[in-house]
């Protein structure tokens, strides 16, 4: 018995130690090789060798730059998000348990203060979108998929191009003051535009 269980325990390390030495060969392989010379050229090859060095780093602070900022507009919207909701809830709605249709006005209304906080060039675009319908997931409880369509559909309701509005503004504000005016909160545009 104790045989066996020996075995069975050597069994597991062999395992185990070939999982972990095919772990650090595929690790090895998808990292740059910065430790490894590069053949000296003579002449011209040689200045094209030192302008890849150079344009290697550019691009990888390129791509840093672009993730920390998709992490700061997360971080922005989960905020704004979290306030709202709280907002609201102390006002008498729940929006976990609201109508599709008010979760809808949320997700616009945060897809409003999404184009605030990025950049012009990621405004209305599908990412934004896919973001946005992500948090409203979290936050409201509505499908991802209906908050896209929400997203993708605002130009063609009045309510929901008033909530795009003013999440629009109540993030352009909050980015100044710390705060969103009552009159652009999300408790505020679901109310005024729609009958709850």
């Amino acid at each position: 018995m104790i045989y066996g269980l020996v075995a069975l325990t050597q069994a597991g390390l062999l395992v185990l130690l070939v999982a972990l030495v095919w772990r650090m060969l595929v690790l090895a392989r998808s990292e740059p090789l910065l430790t490894r010379p590069e053949p000296l050229v003579a002449g011209a090859g040689h200045q094209s060798v030192q302008v890849a060095r150079t344009e290697k780093p550019v691009l990888r602070q390129q791509k840093r730059q672009t993730s920390t900022d998709r992490t700061e507009l997360l971080t922005h919207l989960h905020i704004l998000a979290g306030l709202q909701e709280r907002d609201c809830r102390i006002s008498g709605l729940e929006l976990s348990q609201a109508p599709e249709a008010v979760r809808a006005y949320a997700a616009v209304w945060l897809y409003g203060a999404g184009c605030a906080l990025c950049g012009q060039s990621e405004r209305h675009s599908d990412a934004l979108a896919g973001l946005v319908a992500q948090i409203a997931n979290r936050k409201t409880g509505i499908r991802q998929a209906e908050a896209v369509q929400a997203i993708a559909t605002l130009t063609s309701c009045g309510v929901l191009l008033a909530c795009f509005r003013a999440g629009l503004e109540g993030a352009e504000y909050w980015q100044g003051h710390q705060y969103v005016q009552p009159e652009n909160s999300l408790y505020a545009a679901i109310t005024a535009n729609a009958l709850i």
